[in-house]
């Protein structure tokens, strides 16, 4: 009888621990991180659904945005290089393209759009509003929120050092006609050297 209070104390400990809010605690935003993660994407092509999953990684230095998207098993299936006036796209099969406008490149070569304007500061728990001033999300925020023509979901957080980081971002494009959707779920995530 001890023991199974015992164990039924543990029980319950554990569950006020895994229940306990998360705090936003002084989290900034950071121009250099590194993020790798998970994501599935829903999108249409000729009226007709697709969708597919994969893996990302991604290394933020100021401006500079590169991005690698793979396959569920680690294949690389394009490389994403980003500076403030120009957008490269590397396909598996060698084929590179050059555009000024992301969005527009990964749309026309991999059939749905990457907002990675957005994405930069979606993944860290930050949104820009009107005036482009930076707006800290906090775990407390559970409805949708609307950035940059995306509606945004943050539908659970992790625990950083000192503060909560988003897990788990789904993202949609307002036009409910584009059919475009995106989860995104992060893994791993540290300041960049």
């Amino acid at each position: 009888m001890q023991r199974r209070t015992f164990l039924l104390g543990l029980l319950w400990l554990g569950a006020c621990s895994t229940t306990a809010p998360l705090q936003s605690g002084s989290r900034r935003y950071r121009s250099d991180v590194r993020l790798s993660g998970r994501l599935s994407v829903s999108y249409q092509v000729a009226g007709k659904p697709q969708s597919l999953q994969g893996k990302f990684d991604w290394l933020q230095r100021g401006e500079q945005i590169d991005i690698e998207l793979l396959s569920p098993l680690g294949q690389t299936m394009a490389r994403i290089a980003i500076t403030p006036t120009r957008a490269r796209l590397e396909q598996s099969n060698g084929e590179v393209s050059e555009a000024s406008s992301i969005d527009q490149l990964t749309e026309q070569h991999l059939g749905w759009a990457l907002p990675v304007e957005g994405m930069r500061y979606w993944l860290q728990g930050f949104m820009r509003d009107a005036q482009r001033q930076l707006i800290t999300i906090t775990p407390e925020q559970t409805g949708t929120l609307r950035s940059d023509g995306w509606r945004l979901r943050y539908v659970s957080w992790q625990a950083d050092e000192t503060a909560a980081t988003p897990k788990r971002i789904d993202f949609a494009r307002d036009s409910a006609a584009s059919g475009l959707a995106l989860k995104v779920v992060i893994d791993r995530w540290q300041e960049a050297e």
